[in-house]
């Protein structure tokens, strides 16, 4: 399967990659005023009103803040559970 990463273009997780994504948090962070400890309870707040009423994995989700040349975006990636309905 490597070889279809490659082929296809699939891109690698080196330390650069992940050096790069954690200083993007950082910067958005700082530009934003949100610290990553009110991030996390934003998250922890957004999972427990979710889980009211569908059945989510808490573990999965993942809040971040996106930043672009005029505007901050909270986004949350909350993978469902089939049957998720309560």
């Amino acid at each position: 399967m490597n070889w279809l990463n490659k082929l296809f273009g699939a891109k690698e997780e080196t330390s650069s990659n992940l050096a790069k994504a954690r200083l993007q948090m950082v910067l958005t962070h700082d530009r934003s005023d949100i610290s990553p400890g009110l991030l996390e309870k934003i998250k922890d707040d957004i999972v427990a009103v979710i889980a009211q009423h569908l059945a989510i994995d808490p573990d999965t989700v993942e809040v971040n803040l996106d930043q672009t040349a005029n505007q901050s975006r909270l986004v949350a990636q909350i993978p469902l559970q089939p049957n998720s309905r309560r």
